[in-house]
């Protein structure tokens, strides 16, 4: 009888332990989740297929999307404060991954002012942050398809001449290898939390 009570006690403490370890596991990966401003989906979400062109005018779809971690954001060329400061800001956050995490991921900055945006007004912007960062741009009903799809929703300019600007989410959208949705990294962006919570995300898969 003492053996069997013993026995109990021991299994029970065991699982106890097992189940803070569990807890306190779970509870360190949403601090970290939440330092850096990410919020991860409890379920991946496949994107449409949608039809655009990157900054070197060559067609693509969001298959293009598959094969690596990508970080989608939308904005334009003419963005007078979030665009540029979300660009500066993933430069410097690249720069201090680890390498290995660093080059499974790839930046993206989707138009959402295609009437100014050509292939080559893209390629000129970006390359001036020489980080890599790629683009994409093309017919409005397409990109308003990726923009519900993702989860960044963006305010089409009424008119399209002269100096205008344009309402959009400071947001980036998370996509996964498959070329799934997986989450969000939230505005204003936590580049200490992001450096730290990124690397993790990549290894888990």
């Amino acid at each position: 009888m003492f053996r069997k009570t013993a026995m109990t006690i021991r299994c029970a403490a065991l699982l106890g332990l097992l189940a803070c370890s569990s807890i306190s596991h779970a509870f360190d990966r949403n601090a970290l989740l939440d330092e850096a401003n990410l919020l991860l989906l409890p379920r991946e979400r496949q994107l449409p297929n949608v039809e655009l062109i990157n900054e070197q005018g060559q067609a693509i779809s969001t298959d293009a999307l598959r094969g690596r971690w990508h970080l989608l954001f939308f904005g334009f060329t003419a963005c007078p404060d979030v665009c540029p400061t979300t660009l500066s800001d993933m430069r410097r956050l690249f720069g201090q991954l680890p390498r290995e995490a660093r080059e499974q991921l790839q930046l993206v900055l989707v138009s959402a002012d295609p009437a100014r945006d050509t292939p080559e007004a893209l390629r000129t912007y970006l390359n001036y942050y020489r980080a890599g960062f790629k683009g994409l741009t093309g017919d409005m009903a397409q990109l308003q398809k990726l923009s519900k799809a993702l989860g960044l929703p963006f305010i089409p300019a009424t008119e399209t001449g002269g100096e205008y600007s344009v309402s959009h989410s400071g947001n980036l959208a998370i996509v996964g290898p498959d070329g799934s949705l997986r989450g969000h990294i939230r505005a204003p962006l936590k580049l200490d939390g992001l450096r730290q919570a990124l690397p993790q995300l990549i290894e888990a898969e």
